[in-house]
């Protein structure tokens, strides 16, 4: 039987936490005519919602209706506690602190991480009630250590994971996922060269030997203690009653017994169950004494020097026109640097594809309408296998044979990018310039660069319609790991909110840009119009 009762011993106790704990539930069952506290509420209501994971080894599976797992264990016993009854839900990394700010549940149990970051989000509760740190895993044949083996590669990760901001820190690319459940099977098909997520999470899937075969964990970060926690307005009664009741947990032993049960690690619980057995530590006092409980993990990140005009023009946005307006861009500097990065990047590429597609044109237009049979075919055959393909199949193709010939490196993968839109969108404007040139033949006299000249006069719009093209399909660069503005603001989304606002960014900058490339653009088909209709 699992160890819910008080010791009788502790229990005599006027400052153990027993007492204080009854005491808050106590004072929280009379409030029910006027609950303001989200304690009295649950009591009064009775039942909690606590959001937990749908799919995480261990410590919180579904199947059907049937839920289990360490952290379930969990809820269950403080529901148990409380004298009510347990409503889960759904929540996922992404999920979880939005849905306690909403009042969709009372209390999340879903493997989050203490960091300094989320502590202006939530309230955590103390004593913490697990400890891991994040892990990257890998195929056994890869030979990486550390972080300079990682450098310009890409790790698949959750998003709302509080590690990816350390990842991304270390010019390190990002593939994000909703949920970590599928980050095992994306190595095994090979979507995913490496993951991060937490060590407890892949600690089941080392015990299946298939697995343990092909992979290993090839370093550690980050050691973060897990907290449950609650909102930050509204629960103050709630979050006192669970300090308390963490604390009896750990002392007498119920943490620990879970999971003993669900076969997880045990050393933090351990550890744990001696400290708060401490006289000093098992007092209504212990969740707030420093020598008692663990800090949360620094994950403050350098401010722009420019944060506070943020602010304030978020704040302006929200209270005049009633917009939610977030730009963690321009907060932090690892996300101001990826953003700057990304708008050059981002520009260097569309220069590239514009030069290329140009460039490409003219070279296809001449060779498919060159005398030479040979030529004219060869490039007849490049055009068509272009235009049958995917511009993505073209570009992973590209970006294959670049990195088969080169270390990888943004800037093998920004090249590659540009020859694979150069040649997509240069075949079919190759192709415009030479059916104005088989259209001229028939309707006059012209050979040689006098007809190739007239022939990019006709075929202007064309040309103009393939580089505009070309600049707008620049974003799916990121799908082979262009360090451009989307690939950026993928990696800012990943360790910070604002998703919607963050992509509005990304859209209103390509609308600019691609407004500039239509006028230049244009710029160029009134010049070829006017030379033909002047020749």
């Amino acid at each position: 039987m699992l160890l819910l009762a008080v010791a009788p011993a502790w229990s005599q106790d006027k400052n153990a936490p027993d007492a204080a704990l009854e005491q808050v539930l106590k004072e929280a069952r009379e409030n029910c005519a006027q609950p303001t506290d989200r304690l009295s509420k649950v009591l009064c209501g009775g039942r909690i919602r606590i959001g937990v994971r749908d799919f995480y080894p261990l410590f919180a599976t579904r199947e059907g209706d049937e839920r289990s797992g360490y952290e379930v264990d969990v809820a269950h016993a403080i529901a148990k506690r409380l004298g009510v009854d347990v409503e889960f839900h759904r929540v996922n990394a992404a999920s979880r602190i939005p849905m306690i700010g909403d009042d969709r549940i009372d209390l999340v149990v879903a493997t989050m991480g203490h960091n300094t970051q989320r502590d202006g989000q939530v309230r955590f509760i103390r004593p913490h009630y697990y400890q891991s740190e994040t892990t990257v895993v890998g195929p056994k044949s890869l030979p990486i250590k550390g972080w300079d083996d990682v450098t310009g590669r890409t790790i698949c990760v959750t998003i709302g994971n509080g590690s990816n901001a350390e990842i991304v820190s270390q010019n390190v690319r990002v593939m994000l996922f909703d949920e970590a459940g599928v980050l095992p099977e994306r190595l095994r098909d090979d979507t995913c060269v490496l993951a991060a997520q937490d060590d407890s999470f892949f600690a089941e899937y080392f015990t299946d030997p298939a697995f343990a075969a092909e992979f290993e964990q090839k370093f550690g970060f980050a050691q973060v203690p897990w907290g449950m926690a609650v909102a930050r307005s509204g629960s103050d009664k709630l979050a006192r009653a669970l300090d308390l009741m963490s604390q009896i947990f750990h002392r007498d032993g119920v943490f620990l017994e879970f999971a003993r049960k669900e076969r997880i690690g045990t050393a933090f619980l351990e550890k744990e169950n001696a400290i708060w057995k401490r006289p000093e530590c098992n007092t209504d006092t212990g969740s707030s004494n420093p020598a008692c409980v663990l800090p949360a993990l620094n994950a403050e990140l350098k401010p722009t020097p420019f944060v506070a005009s943020v602010l304030a023009f978020e704040d302006w946005t929200e209270s005049k026109l009633g917009l939610d307006v977030t730009l963690p861009m321009l907060k932090t500097a690892p996300a101001f640097s990826l953003f700057v990065n990304g708008v050059i990047n981002s520009l260097i590429l569309i220069a590239g594809a514009l030069v290329a597609t140009l460039a490409l044109a003219l070279a296809f237009g001449a060779a498919m309408g060159s005398s030479s049979r040979l030529l004219h075919w060869l490039a007849r055959a490049v055009t068509v296998t272009l235009q049958s393909s995917p511009i993505v199949l073209t570009l992973v193709i590209a970006a294959a044979l670049a990195h088969a010939i080169f270390p990888y490196s943004a800037a093998v993968a920004i090249g590659a990018a540009i020859l694979a839109l150069g040649l997509s969108n240069g075949s079919n404007a190759g192709q415009a310039i030479f059916e104005a040139m088989t259209s001229l033949r028939s309707e006059r006299q012209l050979s040689g660069v006098n007809l190739f000249m007239h022939s990019l006069g006709r075929s202007a719009t064309q040309i103009v319609a393939f580089l505009v093209n070309a600049a707008k399909g620049t974003p799916i660069a990121s799908f082979i790991g262009a360090p451009e503005l989307l690939s950026a603001l993928t990696d800012v989304t990943s360790f910070s909110s604002g998703r919607v606002t963050t992509y509005c960014v990304l859209l209103i900058f390509y609308i600019v840009v691609v407004m500039g490339v239509v006028w230049l653009c244009n710029k160029l088909r009134s010049f070829l119009e006017h030379n033909e209709a002047t020749a």
